[in-house]
């Protein structure tokens, strides 16, 4: 199974908590269609104690074999990407995933220590994403498996329902 990669990078927005007992919530809003020239972890914008991060930047693998995930993406009216984090600190937020798979997402978002997150897919990645599936994408038919028939009366069974007191396990054992 062939593949291509797309580096992407992060954005994500810190709100300050709702309440004092509260912790502030780091959320992806956003990937960059190109990695920028900006470190990892860096403040780009704050205001009202709202701040916008550049987490960084990861791969998004497209396999061949999931073109009709991406394709189900891509014709759902809101063609999105998966941000996956780990941790709540904007400067030691890692970013575990980015995906263009919405079942891989789903995937992710069962576990409760990451932060997923589907923000809008930008115009360049759609049409990278869209040129991959032209490409690759093989219409698989369905294809309904039909039982043969079996005469219940000529099938003998594989192995008795009740073992017999010599056949059960430890039987050809001395007892000394």
């Amino acid at each position: 199974m062939s593949q291509e990669r797309l580096r992407l990078g992060v954005v994500a927005m810190r709100r300050p908590p709702v309440t004092r007992w509260g912790k502030g919530e780091l959320r992806p809003t956003g990937v960059l269609p190109q990695e920028p020239d900006t470190a990892p972890h860096t403040l780009i914008a704050g205001s009202e104690g709202i701040e916008t991060w550049y987490l960084g930047a990861a791969d998004m693998v497209l396999w061949t074999g999931d073109t009709g995930h991406h394709r189900d993406n891509l014709v759902s009216g809101r063609p999105s990407i998966w941000v996956v984090l780990r941790g709540d600190a904007p400067e030691r937020t890692e970013v575990v995933c980015v995906t263009a798979d919405p079942y891989e997402g789903e995937g992710y978002a069962s576990d409760t220590a990451l932060i997923v997150e589907a923000v809008p897919m930008p115009e360049s990645v759609l049409r990278f994403i869209a040129d991959f599936v032209a490409t690759h994408h093989v219409e698989i038919p369905f294809k309904k498996r039909k039982r043969s028939p079996q005469d219940p009366n000529a099938l003998t069974p594989r192995a008795p329902r009740i073992l017999s007191p010599e056949d059960k396990w430890g039987a050809g054992r001395r007892k000394t």
